[in-house]
């Protein structure tokens, strides 16, 4: 019987933003046992410890072959990065086929689907694994359109939102779930993207693999099944990309076809451009982008800062002037935790 032990495969990435696959899965996930990251340049170190200081008792190794020698019992290889197209580089392809050889099922979530690879498909095939496309589109007949059954829906909807790509808009979802659970309020969320799913979320879709026509139709469907079968005291919505960002803005259907009347906005203070692009052009004000989104009918209870580059005093410095120049709760959520967010959801049950 298959066990949920799982590497990563980062292959030189895992400190990049370019791992943020990898990132959520070490950080916690229901679906999968992590037992090791395969990246060579961090080799020999706790997978924790490289991404934010905190050790996970997840050791990173330099080769599929070492880590193999060292762990007892390995079932699936995670694909733990998002690369430029979504297209596996070849030195990850490789790496790919020496797994399937090892018996491992490959969990695949680029764009690029292993499944229709034709060598790749035979190869699994010869060793009776699994090829899971994370990505891979529904069939027609599982897609939703928008009903406006929606408006049925009588919990609080709070989407998470950034002002850029890669800011930790999922992290600070799953952890305000996980720190309301801990004060006993039903909170559940509805993930939107691959990493979600990997995590073990039940509700939601993977949104940049959806036909522009279901889109609205498929947030609607995921938050009222959630709603309806589980009986949430509130339901958090994951965001993708961010209102402005020119490579794929997104966001709105949350707000409109979600009926998300609450936000929590996440904002990296020292990150200037989109995507750290120059050409794609500055990130806005965050009073601007809460101008926006109030001018939709949705109010930002809370802001969450990546502190990316910022010293510890550095933080602080930015979490109290956020605080001046918008009145409203500001976290630093790996550093600090998410508990006045929590208050201010506590303040929607009365």
């Amino acid at each position: 019987m298959k066990s949920n032990n799982a590497l990563i495969l980062t292959n030189g990435l895992l400190s990049t933003n370019d791992a943020k696959t990898a990132h959520g899965l070490i950080r916690g996930t229901e679906r999968y046992t992590i037992v090791g990251v395969i990246d060579a340049p961090t080799a020999g170190q706790d997978a924790g410890e490289v991404l934010d200081g905190k050790s996970r008792n997840i050791p990173i190794f330099s080769s599929l072959l070492e880590s193999l020698k060292q762990l007892p019992s390995v079932d699936y290889l995670i694909i733990g990065v998002a690369t430029v197209g979504g297209v596996l580089p070849p030195d990850m392809l490789t790496i790919v086929e020496e797994a399937i050889k090892k018996g491992l099922s490959i969990v695949n979530g680029l764009h690029e689907y292993l499944s229709e690879k034709p060598e790749i498909a035979a190869l699994a095939a010869q060793h009776n694994v699994q090829l899971i496309d994370v990505r891979k589109p529904k069939a027609r007949k599982d897609l939703h359109f928008w009903t406006g059954e929606i408006y049925d829906v009588s919990c609080p909807i709070v989407a998470v939102i950034g002002m850029d790509c890669a800011l930790g808009k999922r992290t600070t979802a799953r952890l305000i779930r996980q720190a309301c659970g801990a004060q006993n309020i039903n909170a559940q969320m509805i993930y939107t993207g691959q990493t979600g799913w990997l995590q073990g979320g039940k509700y939601g879709f993977i949104f940049d693999s959806t036909l522009n026509d279901f889109v609205s139709g498929e947030v609607e469907h995921a938050i009222v099944s959630c709603w309806k079968e589980t009986n949430a005291d509130l339901i958090l919505v994951e965001g993708q990309s961010s209102l402005r960002n020119p490579s794929g803005p997104c966001g709105l259907e949350f707000l409109i076809s979600g009926q998300a009347k609450y936000v929590v906005l996440v904002h990296a203070p020292k990150r200037v451009y989109f995507d750290n692009e120059a050409h794609w052009g500055k990130i806005p004000s965050v009073e601007s982008e809460i101008e926006i989104i109030e001018k939709f009918g949705s109010k930002v209870i809370a802001l969450a800062l990546n502190t990316e580059g910022c010293t510890h005093q550095e933080a602080l410095d930015f979490q109290q002037e956020y605080r001046s120049r918008l009145a409203i709760p500001v976290v630093l959520p790996l550093e600090q935790g998410v508990q006045e967010i929590v208050e201010q959801l506590q303040l929607l049950l009365v």
